[in-house]
């Protein structure tokens, strides 16, 4: 029996841009977001702004997804929710839920959260992902001579961003230790260190690694976020190439929260790094 040719459109998932989340605005392809991560207290609801920065109209459909953190920092999608996270996942009300945008055109979407009646107090989150919907592409032509199997690959870009619901007044405490000098793969020196975190809620700031008589922190990483499914995390934090021959010695490491009007320093730790 003959074999026959065929032509196959694939979809080419590239990664996701996930965000627990530094800045204030992340781009996926030619989609920026901001803000990149929520926190709704209370019944009020917010607004998120999506923007096409490319040069062609483009179509995003949005969608509420699950991921829980591990202790290296990264999120990994949850196939079986449990209580919680099935709470996060249907309380969370937005629209639309598919927009196409003109090259620099924002558009809003409403986002809010409506806790069920006898909800337990505590911190849920979801999140919602913005993937990009590939426009339609003409048929591919196979030559007559093709035999077996043939992929068109096409790009999908996406960016998901956190949305925590806090529900109660909620703590959290957090702690710095085993601060120690380290390498990237590729062999810039990094500060790593072990963030704690206990009570009913996730923590979210910057680690600042301060060294007497520099002005600067001589370390700095932005948007580090403990999530409540985790008691530790594990952290890399490059060090700014302008320091590097500073950064042996003694050493203050500071987790300091951030967001919200707050900017206070919730774990700190002096150490010597050799």
């Amino acid at each position: 029996m003959s074999r026959i040719g065929q032509v196959v459109r694939a979809a080419l998932v590239a990664p996701l841009v996930l965000l627990a989340a530094p800045g204030t605005t992340a781009g996926g392809g030619d989609l920026l977001v901001a803000p990149t991560r929520i926190v709704l207290n209370g019944s009020r609801g917010t607004e998120i702004i999506l923007n096409n920065i490319g040069n062609e109209v483009a179509t995003y459909r949005i969608s509420v997804e699950l991921r829980r953190m591990k202790e290296d920092g990264s999120l990994e999608q949850v196939e079986q929710p449990n209580t919680a996270e099935a709470a996060a996942r249907d309380m969370i009300l937005y629209a639309p839920r598919r927009v196409t945008l003109p090259p620099d055109q924002p558009q809003s979407i409403r986002l809010s959260a409506r806790a069920p009646q006898g909800l337990p107090d505590g911190e849920y989150r979801a999140h919602l992902l913005f993937r990009a919907v590939p426009p339609p592409r003409p048929a591919v032509q196979t030559p007559a001579d093709f035999k077996g199997i043939g992929f068109a690959l096409t790009p999908i870009y996406g960016v998901t961003i956190p949305v925590i619901v806090r529900l109660g007044n909620l703590q959290a405490q957090a702690g710095i230790s085993n601060v120690r000098l380290g390498k990237d793969a590729s062999g810039h020196p990094t500060v790593s260190l072990e963030l704690s975190r206990t009570g009913q809620r996730s923590t979210y700031g910057e680690i600042r690694v301060l060294k007497s008589g520099v002005a600067e922190p001589i370390a700095l990483q932005r948007g580090v976020a403990v999530y409540t499914e985790v008691n530790k995390r594990r952290v890399e934090v490059p060090v700014d190439a302008r320091f590097v021959d500073q950064a042996k010695g003694p050493v203050t490491v500071q987790y300091v929260e951030v967001g919200d009007g707050v900017n206070d320093v919730i774990a700190e730790t002096r150490t010597v790094l050799n």
